[in-house]
């Protein structure tokens, strides 16, 4: 009877543990799942902050291009002025000269789609500094009820311009420090620097042949006080005449787990390829995300 007890014990024993075990491993399989989900979805956020940041820089550039050559006028025509680069039909476009500056109000009103396809809502104002003489110059963007695909564009965001480096190609330091919040109520808060070289099409006053170099680094802080940094490991390309970036890797870092994107062999198309933990996802670029 006792060798009995001892056999029925042992049986007892095994099955608790074999639970205890099937319960840690399921566990830690919906751990790993969420982690996983996680990197996705910041993945996808960043081919969007992307996204954001090339088309608004892609506004400015083609604004400030625009009033390089007619700073001295104060009576010309930005729409006459801008012919052949596609403005949408609700931009109206207004500009305050003074002693040192260019003040330029983007006023999309209530709404349209750019040539980009994307839908943009209320102001970007630029103001571009007049130090013509100088090798740099100064261009800052500040957003009133700006939206961008839905999502509302807050903060900050700073140009310094170097006419030429030492390969010949124009040069920009973009700083900025926004908060983009979603429809959802979700946000994120971006502060950081890129690098934006003009590495094609310079100078033959035609914008779709132009092609831009992008390096950087940058912080995300989501809304639940999660901080991520990102940087870019390969350049980033974008052609003017794509509206998504061709080609380059983004590394995130979340807790020193490494996810990258990687935008492709330079062909203009919707598809960047993620990597987390060494587990490969597609991501449609310009899906809008709600």
């Amino acid at each position: 009877m006792k060798q009995l007890k001892q056999i029925f014990t042992g049986i007892a024993m095994f099955t608790i543990t074999s639970l205890m075990l099937t319960s840690c491993e399921s566990d830690n399989l919906k751990l790993d799942t969420e982690a996983n989900e996680q990197n996705i979805e910041s993945a996808i956020t960043q081919t969007e902050i992307d996204n954001v940041s090339e088309e608004i820089n892609e506004i400015g550039e083609s604004i400030y291009l625009m009033y390089g050559s007619t700073i001295a006028s104060k009576d010309s025509n930005p729409k006459n002025e801008m012919q052949g680069r596609e403005l949408p039909e609700c931009l109206t476009i207004t500009k305050i000269i003074t002693f040192d500056k260019i003040n330029i109000t983007l006023d999309y009103g209530d709404g349209c789609l750019n040539k980009n396809e994307n839908y943009l809502s209320g102001k970007i104002m630029l103001a571009i500094g007049l130090n013509i003489g100088e090798k740099s110059i100064s261009i800052d963007y500040t957003f009133d009820d700006f939206y961008f695909n839905g999502k509302q564009v807050e903060g900050e965001m700073n140009k310094s311009k170097i006419r030429m480096n030492d390969s010949g190609n124009p040069v920009i330091t973009i700083t900025k420090d926004i908060k983009i919040t979603w429809e959802n109520g979700e946000f994120i808060t971006i502060k950081g620097e890129r690098q934006r070289e003009w590495i094609e099409g310079f100078g033959n006053k035609i914008w779709g042949d132009n092609v831009f170099s992008i390096t950087g680094t940058w912080t995300i802080t989501k809304r639940n006080g999660t901080i991520e940094t990102a940087k870019i490991i390969i350049p980033l390309i974008r052609k003017a005449a794509c509206r998504f970036i061709v080609s380059g890797i983004v590394e995130i870092n979340k807790k020193a787990v490494i996810t990258t994107i990687d935008y492709g062999n330079g062909e203009c198309d919707n598809i960047a390829i993620g990597n987390s933990n060494g587990k490969e996802f597609e991501i449609q670029l310009g899906k809008r995300k709600k």
